[in-house]
């Protein structure tokens, strides 16, 4: 009986993750200047084009810890106000992963007069994609015979929408988008299904500084519909100017706005999320390349170790810089 309970409450433990990041999860590579991975409307924000690929692993000493690895792409059509963009992914938690790919068509609204409309962008962008889902019980063990565990390899498929727009003025940009906003259901976990998988995320910020140095504060604020969790990302980059490109570092602080309870030698307690993202990175002329490191704060932890994230990219179709400024919509 003690084993049965304790497989479903990991059965639980491991749905309720499962359908938590269903699709991309938002951790920090947004950062790296990748902000179009969860922002459908940045397709295509700027003059060219740019290639991101991720790959984020989890405790190296856990087997089957989650790990990510994500690719995408996007540019701006020729001289038109249309942008567009496509992402591959595949993440893996435990006895749950997942692969999918998204489509993405933005437009561009060019504000204000001459060569400052260039500047001073208003964006809409919708991302169609199809996600494969898959929920491996082959190695699930019960002495008891379980009515909800058939040990079988069950895998699903699903379409779902994410749409968003974007404000991008000098060297100012906000976002807010709306993911998995069809809320797609499906019959992967006999014991329970949930069809709201709805995401909602707003993000502002601001770079500061003409010459050889800038600093950008920003946030980003996230919470998942079905759960009712809230987070929120507070952030900091500096920037360096170097003969051979760019050079910037920097720190995010995530903390949800909602505890857990524990009980630690005979005591109560509550915790909430907390972690602390360092990222350093480069542009090398038309190459980037980043590093961020996740450490989990807490009493509670599962592990001592954090998450590791490598960010590679390649830019095209960039031409010299025609501005003063390192503004989101003129790169």
């Amino acid at each position: 009986m003690k084993n049965r309970i304790l497989l479903l409450l990991s059965f639980f433990a491991l749905s309720f993750n499962s359908y938590a990041q269903e699709g991309v999860p938002v951790y920090f590579d947004y950062l790296s200047d990748n902000y179009y991975l969860v922002f459908p409307s940045m397709a295509g924000i700027g003059e060219g084009g740019k290639v991101r690929g991720t790959i984020r692993k989890q405790w190296f000493n856990v087997d089957e810890a989650p790990s990510l690895q994500t690719l995408n792409a996007h540019f701006r059509v020729a001289d038109s106000d249309s942008g567009i963009g496509a992402i591959f992914y595949n993440d893996a938690n435990g006895y749950h992963s997942q692969t999918g790919f998204k489509a993405t068509y933005a437009h561009h609204l060019r504000m204000g007069g001459g060569d400052i409309r260039s500047l001073n962008q208003l964006s809409f962008g919708l991302s169609a994609g199809y996600l494969q889902s898959n929920l491996d019980e082959s190695e699930f063990r019960s002495v008891i015979p379980d009515p909800i565990i058939n040990g079988t390899n069950n895998s699903v498929g699903y379409f779902n929408l994410d749409f968003g727009m974007s404000y991008n003025y000098r060297d100012f940009y906000a976002h807010a988008a709306v993911l998995n906003a069809l809320g797609s259901g499906r019959d992967l976990y006999t014991a329970i299904e949930i069809d709201n998988l709805k995401r909602y995320l707003i993000s502002a910020g601001h770079i500061f500084g003409r010459n050889e140095w800038q600093i950008e504060p920003s946030v980003l604020f996230q919470l998942t519909d079905f759960t009712k969790e809230k987070t929120l990302d507070i952030n900091g980059k500096v920037y360096r100017d170097v003969d051979f490109g760019r050079l910037w570092a920097g720190i995010s602080y995530r903390r949800s706005f909602d505890g857990a309870q524990f009980q630690s030698n005979g005591t109560f307690g509550e915790q909430r999320l907390q972690l602390i993202t360092p990222i350093i990175g480069a542009n090398i002329k038309n190459f980037l390349v980043s590093y961020n490191y996740s450490y989990q704060m807490g009493d509670i932890r599962f592990d001592n170790g954090g998450f590791h994230q490598i960010t590679v990219g390649y830019d095209f179709g960039q031409s010299e810089r025609k501005y003063d400024c390192y503004c989101p919509a003129a790169q």
